[in-house]
């Protein structure tokens, strides 16, 4: 009979976060930000289909890094959460924050029960008629949960892009120049220099960015109570350009 070797609950617990982390570091990272005109949210992704941003409801956006086929799932998941509380309940009783508690419990069971825990990292993110009640939920594999305030990075450069952004980052930022500032900060986050030193400011590849907004106001501007929308295309052009050229 084959003797079982016994591993404590703490070193188990600590091997399968130390896994998720591992996995976590290796994607590319997403900018999710709260300013003047709604929330910004910014992708580094090369793929035009698969998305890491993604629309949940009338005013509710999610971000994801880690593996792509995990945080489909939960965002899937989620949208037909929503889809059902609200035909239930009303529209208004869908929230950010009744989502992440989902996410939280469906993470942590995972986390605890399965084999593999998920490597995925998530913001939920709920864009209010004033900035005072924008919420930015971030999600850890272990389905810790956290609320934030003015901006949420997630992915392998994370603590890169929160320095350069930490001095740009204001409450009065447009969308424009919020997507300004995070694209910049991931640019400079993915191009460090072998001695160490700031690499400045590359030019900004509208190529490899997945860019989308929560609007404030979506009824004014567009006749419609759907806030998320995609910018791409000729649109994320200008908008890089002018943001360079400022």
């Amino acid at each position: 009979m084959t003797q079982q070797f016994y591993v404590s609950p703490e070193q188990l617990m600590k091997d399968r976060a130390d896994f998720a982390r591992k996995g976590i570091s290796r994607g590319r990272s997403v900018v999710v930000m709260s300013c003047r005109d709604g929330i910004a949210l910014v992708a580094e992704n090369a793929s035009p289909s698969l998305h890491k941003l993604g629309e949940i409801y009338d005013r509710i956006a999610f971000a994801a890094v880690g593996k792509y086929n995990e945080f489909e799932s939960l965002r899937q998941a989620g949208v037909r959460y929503a889809d059902v509380r609200g035909y239930s309940y009303a529209r208004e009783d869908v929230t950010a924050r009744g989502l992440a508690s989902v996410y939280a419990q469906s993470l942590g069971a995972v986390f605890t029960a399965e084999s593999k825990p998920f490597e995925v990292e998530l913001v939920v993110a709920e864009v209010g008629h004033a900035q005072d009640s924008d919420h930015l939920y971030r999600l850890t594999f272990d389905g810790s949960i956290a609320d934030e305030t003015g901006f949420v990075v997630m992915g392998g450069a994370a603590d890169a892009v929160v320095d350069s952004l930490s001095g740009a980052w204001s409450s009065d930022l447009s969308l424009p120049e919020a997507v300004g500032a995070a694209a910049r900060a991931l640019r400079n986050a993915s191009r460090p220099q072998a001695d160490g030193t700031q690499p400045g400011v590359p030019p900004l590849d509208p190529s490899v960015l997945e860019v989308a907004f929560l609007e404030r106001d979506p009824d004014t501007l567009r006749g419609s109570r759907r806030a998320f929308r995609r910018v791409g295309g000729p649109e994320l052009e200008n908008l890089l350009q002018h943001e360079q050229d400022t």
